[in-house]
């Protein structure tokens, strides 16, 4: 029977997208695939379950590119437009009436959802075709199907803002932190000596919001994460040029790319 987990990389580019509206730099420019970039988030399927992480505003066009046709569950790491303004195209998921689909968040971040999308949680609209979602609030480690998720604190300006390790039977597979500039120390032990990591990775330059990728590099380091992927990227971050100048065992996601992990 499989046992293996895929990750799949719906979206690797930061809040505004590669292209960038009316740029002209030689990313925005490129044509190269790997460096057109909607909004981070992945989606990870089990054999028992298949949910996402994050639902930004290219969550249609991510779903119909990866052939996404069933989803069982959706973590969000925070509330920023780009991981939370796809949400109403869920209702593809729940159109029978009595389909719900489960949504993990913290309250501040459940709250946000209910002020943008309020006709989804007033108990009004549960018919055909609409989304209806079970809300659960993360206040520790819980489970979706046969995995087990730990919320990561992270520092990500004003917000609050979460990273998650996903686990199986006690094995840690891999940990997903796509917005972040600094990890709490629980964050960080809950984290040593990974296998696989995935990291926001901004740009080379520094920001006061975002990991650079030299301080991704430094983390990934501390942490002696066994492979590390960088995701979230400005179009400060050009593949060709940045990629082949990171460590061994430090690489560049790109959108659609497929990972595996576990036994």
């Amino acid at each position: 029977m499989e046992t293996l987990v895929e990750i799949t990389f719906l979206g690797t580019g930061t809040s505004i997208g590669v292209p960038v509206i009316g740029c002209d730099c030689a990313v925005c420019t490129s044509d190269d695939p790997k460096n057109q970039r909607l909004r981070s988030s992945i989606h990870v399927r089990t054999p028992e379950v298949s949910l996402i992480v994050d639902t930004g505003p290219d969550f249609r066009q991510q779903c119909l590119r990866a052939g996404i046709r069933e989803l069982d569950a959706v973590l969000f790491t925070h509330a920023h437009s780009d991981h939370i303004m796809g949400f109403d195209d869920l209702r593809r998921f729940t159109v029978r009436e009595e389909e719900e689909i489960a949504i993990y968040a913290t309250r501040e971040c459940l709250d946000r959802l209910h002020a943008a999308f309020t006709y989804v949680f007033d108990g009004e609209n549960r018919y055909r075709g609409y989304l209806k979602a079970a809300a659960h609030v993360i206040r520790g480690p819980f489970r979706v199907g046969d995995l087990e998720v730990t919320p990561l604190p992270v520092i990500h300006g004003k917000v609050e803002t979460i990273g998650f390790l996903f686990s199986r039977e006690g094995e840690r597979l891999f940990a997903y932190i796509p917005d972040a500039k600094e990890l709490h120390e629980e964050s960080k032990s809950l984290l040593a000596g990974i296998d696989l990591l995935i990291l926001d990775g901004l740009q080379p330059e520094p920001h006061w919001t975002h990991l650079s990728s030299g301080e991704a590099v430094a983390l990934a380091q501390e942490l002696a994460a066994g492979t590390t992927w960088l995701t979230h990227f400005s179009c400060r971050v050009d593949y060709r040029i940045l990629g082949p100048t990171l460590p061994a065992n430090v690489h560049l996601a790109w959108d659609g790319l497929r990972l595996t992990c576990g036994t």
